[in-house]
C-alpha cells in the first residue's frame, strides 16, 4: 500500500480603503517550496524549527520556485500574524498590513517563521495590486493536507 501526502496552498488577499469598502479581492494558489517542505519534515521530528509567525509582501514578478527561500523584493517588513487557526486537515494563517504598512504595488507573498531571516514556508505571486497608504490589506493563508 501506498500513500501519497498533498499539500495545497490557497491565499485569500482583501484590500479595503479607508472606509472599509472592498477594492480588490484575490484568490491565489501557492507553491510550498523545498525550505518549507524540509521545515515541516523538521517539525514533525522535533521543535527545532520556530512555528510560523510571519507573513510579507513584495513587488517581485519573478514565478515562485521550489528553491525560493525569501520574497524577490520585500516592501517594508514582515508582519506578525494575528492567528493560526488548525482545523481537521488545514491550518489557516492570517495576517493584516495596516496604513501606512506595506505600501506600494504588491505583486507577491510569502510566509515566514520570523521576522527577518528563518524559514520559508511558501510563496505566491499574482497580477498587481495597488496597496494605497490609507488602505488595508489582510491575506488569508489556508494549507491543507490531503492524503490519495
Amino acid at each position: 500500500m501506498e500513500d501519497s501526502l498533498k499539500l495545497k496552498g490557497d491565499v485569500f488577499i482583501t484590500v479595503k480603503d479607508k472606509d472599509g469598502n472592498v477594492k480588490e479581492e484575490r484568490h491565489e494558489e501557492n507553491l510550498v517550496v523545498s525550505a518549507g517542505l524540509n521545515f515541516i519534515c523538521d517539525r514533525m521530528e522535533g521543535t527545532t524549527e520556530a512555528v510560523m509567525s510571519h507573513m510579507g509582501l513584495g513587488s517581485g514578478t519573478t514565478a515562485a520556485a521550489a528553491g525560493d527561500t525569501d520574497l524577490e523584493t520585500l516592501i517594508g517588513s514582515r508582519q506578525s500574524l494575528d492567528s493560526t487557526t488548525v482545523s481537521s486537515n488545514t491550518i489557516t494563517y492570517i495576517a493584516s498590513f495596516g496604513t501606512g504598512v506595506s505600501t506600494g504595488t504588491v505583486t507577491e507573498a510569502a510566509l515566514f517563521n520570523a521576522s527577518t531571516s528563518g524559514t520559508m514556508l511558501c510563496r505566491v505571486v499574482f497580477p498587481a495590486i495597488g496597496k494605497q497608504a490609507d488602505d488595508t490589506m489582510s491575506v488569508t493563508w489556508v494549507i491543507t493536507l490531503t492524503a490519495s
